[in-house]
């Protein structure tokens, strides 16, 4: 059974640094593309970063690249998010998503790494809060 589990977040101020893990378990193949997705309150739930496992290739949304840096440690199976400069927008509850790929890669899928359909698996939420 494949499992995600987030933690890392909490509350910080604005212009600080968080970094969220997202421990992996249950993956049977080593091709797999890992999301880092958030939900504000009152918005949709939205892909802010992914890592394709099969090259290790990096995708951000525009409104967290140059800040968020997604990475994975395979040895330990956690893929993690460093968010620096934080900002109050950047509130919400994080999730982190997995899904199984063939060996070419996030191409495989049908939209966007950033869809959330895309994914089948999902961790239960982190909260993030940062103060202004």
């Amino acid at each position: 059974e494949v499992q995600l589990v987030e933690s890392g977040g909490g509350l910080v101020q604005a212009g600080g640094s968080l970094t969220l893990s997202c421990a992996l378990s249950g993956f049977t193949f080593d091709e797999y593309a890992i999301g880092w997705f958030r939900q504000a309150p009152g918005k949709e739930r939205e892909g802010i970063a992914c890592v394709d496992s099969t090259d290790a290739s990096t995708y951000y949304r525009d409104s967290v690249k140059g800040r968020f840096t997604i990475s994975s440690d395979n040895a330990k199976n956690v893929v993690y998010l460093q968010m620096n400069s934080l900002k109050p927008e950047d509130t919400a509850v994080y999730y982190c998503a997995g899904t199984y790929i063939s060996s070419g890669g996030v191409a495989y899928f049908s939209g966007s790494v950033f869809d959330d359909y895309e994914y089948n698996y999902w961790g239960q939420g982190t909260q993030v809060t940062v103060s202004s």
